[in-house]
This record gives structure tokens, C-alpha cells and sequence, in this order.
């Protein structure tokens, strides 16, 4: 008797099924993967977080911000308390040594930090690394690579200080404005003067329109010469005098940032990769002219201050018109300006209505802050508010000068469209 056709190909299916079972089941060879990228340089950070709260939450905030700055720009970062890897040579391992809150006490970490800059190491101190009202009892360090010497004043309460930019053709210093507003602090003043010292070269120092500095009128500096950010040229080093947020001290609760600062964020990490000996990189300057007048974007009379209207102008080669494109995340970028590159191009009021006027205004991470750069066909661009989704719109195509900028429904037109050009 014929069997029916399909048991004849009942044992055929059962042999498919089982080969893709044992297939599915079967180990599979490993795909190959990028190796991880070498971190360009290794830093390790000291601190001792007993000391003044304000001291204290510094070092929390710092290796809070500095992890994350590390896998941004390819370096790592290690916080230890252990002083005496400066003594028994597990400094070593790394390139760059922070001190965050206090400086070497024994006589080993002491002899172990010399040796270890004497050696090619590289060093970067904040504030109270340098504080000390014996230097000599440690000539090399206060008085010789320092150039500090002892304390002498402080302001009080800690406060911003417009800083003047010294050496802009150090690596550090390189991204810098004329003049920038430094984070809250607490400043100090010191019993030598490091002008004098011929190894020391001052970056950046307070500007006189920082006068008087302080709120307490008894603690305070109403004029004088005082150096912020320098470094001894006879050594890998950088000082920085900062590093003390505002603190409510009956709540031990932080009331200001050390890193609120764009410029001087943008100062540490220039300086990181100058001392970790890696490519310091500067996003170049742009002016940005309209296709549709052949005006340039403009901070009306070069000022800095938040609100100043961000204009069209004939274009004259002044750093008024000159803009940074700082990416953000998801191809979002800040407009800064380069007389304060804490300035951003913004949306007054974080509007999202047509015809709302252009400003400056300090960054603060807002989406009527950032801007999407858009390609055009023949090298322009147009750029694309991340709050509203319109785009950055002369109100005019007249070639007249002084009117202000606006934000428009996007409709591709010359109006919208900006051509850029790299600026010395």
C-alpha cells in the first residue's frame, strides 16, 4: 500500500528543523572590535578633603567634573588621598599630578614631588595648594617653584572676577578673550612678586574693572597687581588660583560652581592637554555673512554684556563678528563671542514666536542657546534654534546697517542663508 506523499517528506522537514536548531545552538566565532583608543595622557589628583567646607566641596565637584572632562578628551583621571605615592614612586605612572585642596606634608612626599618634577612630571595646583604662611619651610616649592612665597590676603566673600588674559600665545592661554569672568572664588594675594621672578610668566591676572573685589569692605581689594593663573618656566607647571565655592556654612550647602565658567573650563582643559603633552586644539573663529546683504553678524559696539542686540553690520574684520561653533550633543552647537566666550548668540526671552530678536546672553545650557548648522548647496548655512526650530533670519535684506537679528519659520531663503570664513 503507497504511503501518502507527505510522510515521505516528513523526515526531510525534521532534518531542516534540526540543522537550524544546531546551527542556532553552535558557538560562533568572535567578531573582531576596534581596540579602545590609548588615553593620551594619565592624571592623577591629591587631595585630603579635611579642611574648610568650601575647600571640601570643591574636591567633590572637581572629581565630579574632572571624570567626565577625562572621557570627553581622552585622558584619565585617578583621585587618591594617599600622599605617599609621591613618596614611593607610584606618582610615576601618571603624566599629570593635581593638587586639589592641600600640598605634601612629610619630608618623603615632599622630596618624592621634587623629584618627580625634576624628572619631566607635570603639575596643576588650585588655591590652596600654594597657601602656606611658612615657605620657608619648604624653600623649593613656595618660594622657588611656586614664586608665591606666604600668604598675605584674601577677599572675602568669594565673588567672579573679570580676569585679564597675560600670555595668549601659551598653550593654555590660547583660547582665551582679552578679558573673561572667572567662576566664584575666594582670591589670594602673596608675600613675593612673582613679576619679579624671571622664570614666572603670568597668564592671566585681575583686570582693574574687577575693582573693588570682595563684599566685605574690611576684606576686600580696591587696586594692585594680582597675578590669578601663572607658570614657572623652568618646569611642566600651571597654578591657578581658584577653587573655593560660595558655601552656606550653617547648612554645609554649595551655593556656587567652580566650573560655572566657560572660559576658564575652556582654560583647564587647554591646560591638561598642554602639561599631558597632547594636542591642544582651538576650534577656529568665524565671521558669518549674510548671503542676502552681504552684512556681517555683529555684537552691537563690540560689547559683552547680557542683552546686547546681536545685529547685521558691515562687515570690517573686528572681533565684534567673530563667532566659535562649540558643539553641545545631537549636532547642536553654541554661538559664542569672541570678546567673551561666555556669550552666546540667544533667543530673547526663550521665545519661539516669529520676529523674536537675537541677543547675547551668558550660556547657560538653554535650547534658545544652541543652534543646528544646516549644509547648504554651494558651501552656506543656515542655522536651526533647538527650542523653537526656527532659523536665525536677518529682519531685513536691506543692506542697512544696525538692525537687529532675529528667529524666523525656516523657508530656505538668502534672509536665513549665512556663508562662514575661518578668522586669524
Amino acid at each position: 500500500m503507497p504511503r501518502h506523499p507527505a510522510s515521505r517528506r516528513l523526515p526531510q522537514a525534521v532534518l531542516t528543523l534540526l540543522g537550524l536548531l544546531l546551527a542556532a545552538l553552535a558557538p560562533t566565532a568572535p567578531t573582531a572590535q576596534a581596540a579602545p583608543l590609548a588615553p593620551d595622557f594619565k592624571v592623577i589628583a591629591f587631595y585630603s578633603g579635611t579642611w574648610d567646607a568650601a575647600h571640601i566641596d570643591f574636591v567633590k565637584e572637581a572629581n565630579d567634573w574632572f571624570p567626565k572632562t577625562a572621557a570627553a578628551n581622552n585622558f584619565t583621571y585617578t583621585a587618591t588621598t594617599n600622599w605617599d605615592l609621591l613618596a614611593n614612586g607610584g606618582v610615576d605612572a601618571y603624566d599629570v599630578v593635581l593638587f586639589l585642596d592641600d600640598a605634601p606634608q612629610s619630608v618623603a612626599q615632599r622630596a618624592g614631588f621634587e623629584r618627580y618634577m625634576r624628572g619631566g612630571g607635570a603639575w596643576l595646583g588650585f588655591h590652596v595648594s600654594a597657601f602656606t604662611t611658612n615657605a620657608s619651610a619648604w624653600d623649593w616649592y613656595y618660594n622657588r617653584f611656586l614664586g608665591s612665597g606666604n600668604f598675605r590676603s584674601n577677599t572675602w566673600g568669594p565673588t567672579t572676577a573679570v580676569l585679564r588674559t597675560e600670555n595668549a600665545a601659551h598653550p593654555a592661554a590660547a583660547s582665551l578673550p582679552a578679558t573673561w569672568t572667572s567662576a566664584v572664588s575666594e582670591w589670594y594675594a602673596w608675600s613675593n612678586n612673582l613679576r619679579a621672578n624671571p622664570n614666572v610668566k603670568v597668564l592671566a591676572s585681575v583686570d582693574a574693572s574687577s575693582f573693588p573685589l570682595g563684599t566685605d569692605p574690611n576684606q576686600s581689594w580696591y587696586s594692585g597687581d594680582y597675578p590669578i593663573v601663572w607658570t614657572n618656566t623652568q618646569y611642566r607647571m600651571l597654578y591657578a588660583n581658584f577653587g573655593h565655592n560660595a558655601m552656606n556654612y550653617s547648612t554645609n550647602t554649595r551655593t556656587s560652581s567652580t566650573f560655572a565658567s566657560a572660559a576658564q573650563n575652556r582654560l583647564l582643559i587647554d591646560a591638561l592637554k598642554w602639561l599631558g603633552k597632547a594636542p591642544v586644539t582651538t576650534a577656529p573663529w568665524y565671521s558669518v555673512t549674510s548671503q542676502a546683504n552681504g552684512l556681517c553678524v555683529d555684537a552691537r559696539s563690540a560689547a559683552t554684556a547680557n542683552g546686547t542686540a546681536i545685529q547685521q553690520y558691515t562687515c570690517n574684520s573686528t572681533t565684534a563678528q567673530d563667532f566659535r561653533l562649540t558643539a553641545t550633543d545631537s549636532g547642536y552647537v553654541r554661538l559664542a563671542a569672541r570678546n567673551n566666550p561666555d556669550q552666546v548668540v540667544d533667543v530673547t526671552g526663550v521665545s519661539t514666536a516669529d520676529n523674536a530678536p537675537l541677543q547675547l546672553w551668558a550660556y547657560g545650557g538653554g535650547a534658545n542657546q544652541q543652534w543646528r548648522p544646516v549644509a547648504e548647496a554651494g558651501g552656506a548655512q543656515h542655522f536651526v534654534a533647538r527650542h523653537s526650530g526656527k532659523c536665525l533670519t536677518v529682519a531685513t535684506t536691506a543692506a542697512t546697517d544696525s538692525v537687529q537679528l532675529v528667529q524666523r519659520t525656516c523657508d530656505n531663503s538668502p534672509a536665513q542663508s549665512f556663508r562662514l570664513a575661518a578668522r586669524p
